[in-house]
């Protein structure tokens, strides 16, 4: 049953009960003298060696950080793995040590126990063997989906935790691992912006808690966002039956900063309060009018839209009023996780309303305020406005500061509100791109260099907003290189989780805990596994996340995507019968100003690359070269591109054959699940589409012009799609090969041996892109 649906603005995880266990917790890790990276400790470096970078990197620790892709840290992960199992069993052995085996010698010469020690090294012989089917996450040729190799600490605390069997629903299932989790997302909030040391007394406090992905996470964002809306409605009407005499006297301040009496509000006006407004109500019934909580709490509850659901909440509130449907605005390149929970949370996945992106692939502002104006004009209470950072087809990064500036400018002064979600599951981890060692409450190394190459200007903004979001999707499992299931969900004011609280009787069964130890009580899953929140744990203990730490993987990701896409241009100077158009427009603004067009700008940057090491890239004696090469191609460490090729002499501008012709690309590049061998495939993709429907006519016909060498956008009613290839580089290693070219080169000329075939086959045999009558 539903349960305290409070926005009690408690600091979380507090409390002498909880000051025990982490002191325990802390005795426990540091009896283990070989962990020497746990929390608090000042780690130096020494013997610092030249790295081919130059100054940008002159320490190894990236090659410490993972198993390696020719499995170069075989020798320190299994000492870790050994460790972990060792010291597991002599716990075992140390828990009452007077009590009985239950598996004696004789039983382990027993033909039973031989027979089952048979059968599980057969079947798991068997399934060793399966596995070497799998995607190699861990090799430079795989640019494929959005994974790869996971961080050795990572693996290492995840497989320690695992021998546990931790689950984080609950206290006393997981003593350790829930305060492991609490420290790791403490860390994933700093590293968004949501920073405790930057508060002021009357700043809400933030919070965040791992989830099994980003969908969850995003669900339960609309969720929040959902409840929040809603909330002042009920909590007004339990005040006129529970305390008519405060539900007359209090006031509230509307976004515009106007102050009004909450019992005077007509249902639109309830229904735009600021977010933080409506969430410091409760506290303010307590300490303003003395009002009991719980029993304020219980009047709440009866007309909670939690309890009643939509119909009769409906009937109860809205019925009488103008106001029409709720609406959530989202870029026409959203995650279906968004849909899907507007769809659970019977919101509607109609009234999700996709902004269409602009021809850079972000949601396009103009648009957005055009649609927001609108739904204000019907009277349409918005929920949320989505913006993505990072998207899962282009690695894009919507115009997060402008939304805010939006809301926060123009809809306030008009006393108009809804939530920001910020959908950062790809790109949360790029944050620490901006983040110091020096302001790091970890007391990590303040000396180690930056990463290769930092975000542009335009995504770096966006991330230096980030806090200002009111919820932010992020997946370690993702760019933060750990194992699944590893999602999670932060909060800008802890007060919001409040709102979508439920509780099962057995989860808080000590009587002694404190409910905002249960991290069950909070969001939309019960058991999870406390091994995922050690994971994130011990890969942020060795690998903090700023600059210096995960900014240095993201940093060498982001330098070897925007190579591939310099790569992928230099195709077409190499190439008579087939081009490649990466998504991605290089401008020729700023840094390109002596450039006349985008193409001349284009060549500049080939020939600053053309037949040049990484060393004398790095370094290039042009100091505006790497500048040059920060602002441009995609936002952040995905490229999406396609190929064209020629019918007699001129470039195909039959989409529809385009399409097909980059589908037979993808078969001999994709991972297929029945496949034998996987190192047939010498370089691994994956394929999206570009939709019009939800991409909009702006970008998916400027794309198309490019990739057809149209002289013109042509918009034709046939076309609705967009057929692209996709490389996901997560790939760190700044690494050449035997001739002293970075391996890119390598990528670059396996893929374009599997289009040259592509051709050929295509020239030989045209109906393989002909659409049948």
């Amino acid at each position: 049953m539903a349960k305290k649906i409070v926005p009690v603005l408690t600091s979380d995880y507090s409390g002498e009960g909880l000051d025990k266990l982490k002191q325990a917790v802390q005795k426990l890790l540091s009896e283990r003298k070989k962990y020497q990276l746990r929390r608090g400790d000042r780690v130096t470096y020494e013997g610092i060696e030249e790295l081919l970078g130059g100054d940008s990197e002159a320490k190894r620790q990236v090659e410490a950080w993972f198993l390696g892709p020719r499995g170069e840290n075989e020798d320190l992960f299994s000492s870790l793995i050994v460790e972990a199992l060792e010291d597991h069993v002599r716990w075992r052995q140390d828990f009452h040590p007077e009590d009985p085996a239950a598996i004696t010698d004789s039983d382990k010469q027993d033909a039973g126990y031989i027979e089952a020690v048979n059968t599980i090294r057969t079947e798991f012989d068997k399934l060793l063997g399966d596995l070497k089917k799998s995607a190699p996450f861990f090799s430079m040729r795989y640019q494929g989906h959005m994974t790869w190799d996971q961080t050795l600490p990572g693996m290492a605390g995840y497989f320690a935790a695992m021998l546990y069997n931790q689950n984080n629903v609950a206290l006393e299932a997981s003593p350790i691992t829930t305060v492991l989790e609490v420290e790791a997302c403490d860390d994933i909030c700093w590293m968004l912006g949501y920073r405790k040391t930057n508060l002021s007394e009357t700043d809400p406090a933030p919070w965040g808690h791992l989830t099994c992905g980003g969908s969850t996470a995003n669900i339960e964002a609309l969720w929040g966002a959902r409840n929040l809306k809603f909330y002042p409605l009920c909590l007004r009407q339990a005040l006129r039956d529970f305390k008519p005499e405060v539900a007359l006297d209090i006031e509230v301040t509307l976004p515009s900063g106007t102050k009004a009496k909450l019992n005077d509000l007509d249902t639109w006006q309830v229904l735009n309060l600021p977010v933080d407004e409506v969430l410091g109500l409760f506290n303010r019934l307590q300490d303003e009018y003395q009002i009991d909580p719980d029993e304020l709490n219980a009047k709440v509850s009866e007309y909670s839209l939690q309890n009643l659901g939509f119909i009769k909440f409906a009937n109860l509130f809205l019925k009488d009023s103008d106001v029409n449907e709720p609406v959530i605005f989202v870029p026409g390149s959203k995650h279906y996780s968004l849909p899907k929970g507007a769809a659970i949370l019977g919101i509607g996945a109609n009234n999700m309303q996709s902004i269409p992106l602009d021809i850079y692939g972000r949601l396009d502002i103009a648009k957005l305020e055009a649609a927001i104006d609108a739904a204000i004009e019907a009277k349409q209470p918005i929920l949320a406005v989505v913006a993505v950072i990072g998207s899962t087809e282009e690695g894009n990064v919507d115009a997060l500061k402008e939304i805010l500036d939006l809301r926060d400018g123009k809809y306030h002064s008009q006393d108009i509100e809804f939530a920001v979600h910020a959908d950062a599951a790809w790109g949360g981890y790029f944050a620490s791109l901006i983040r110091e060692a020096s302001e790091d409450p970890g007391l990590r190394t303040l000396s180690a260099p930056a990463p290769v190459l930092p975000m542009s200007d335009f995504v770096t903004a966006q991330y230096e907003n980030l806090y200002r979001a009111d919820t932010i999707t992020v997946d370690p499992h993702k760019t933060g290189y750990l194992p699944y299931p590893a999602g999670a969900l932060c909060y800008r004011n802890i007060a919001m989780r409040s709102l979508i609280a439920f509780e099962a009787p057995y989860i808080n069964s000590d009587p002694d805990a404190k409910p905002e130890l249960i991290l069950g009580t909070y969001g939309i899953e019960g058991s999870k596994p406390g091994a995922a929140a050690a994971g994130v744990y011990m890969s942020h203990a060795a690998i903090r996340p700023t600059k210096e730490g995960y900014g240095k993987i993201l940093g060498r990701s982001i330098y070897n995507c925007k190579m591939l896409h310099l790569r992928l241009l230099q195709v077409n100077e190499q190439e008579e019968d087939f081009m490649v158009e990466p998504a991605p427009i290089i401008p020729y603004e700023g840094p390109f100003a002596e450039c006349k067009s985008q193409a001349e700008a284009i060549a500049l940057l080939r020939q600053k690359v053309a037949n040049q090491g990484h060393k004398a890239i790095l370094q290039d004696s042009d100091p505006e070269f790497l500048e040059l090469l920060r602002q441009t191609g995609s936002d952040l460490n995905i490229l999406t591109y396609a190929f064209n090729y020629k019918v007699n002499g001129q470039w195909n501008q039959n989409l529809k054959e385009v399409n097909a012709f980059n589908k037979l690309i993808y078969d001999r590049v994709g991972i297929k699940a029945d496949v034998a061998d996987i190192s047939v495939y010498t370089v691994i993709v994956s394929t999206t589409d570009f939709i019009k429907k939800t991409y909009g006519e702006v970008f998916f016909d400027d794309y198309k012009q490019r990739l057809l060498r149209l002289e013109s956008p042509v918009s034709d009613p046939e076309d609705q799609a967009i057929t692209v290839l996709r490389s996901v580089v997560m790939d760190p290693w700044i690494t050449e090969d035997l001739n002293g070219q970075p391996f890119v080169n390598t990528v670059v000329e396996e893929l374009c041996k599997v289009v040259r075939e592509v051709v050929q086959q295509v020239q030989e045999d045209p109906s393989l892109v002909q659409s049948q009558p």
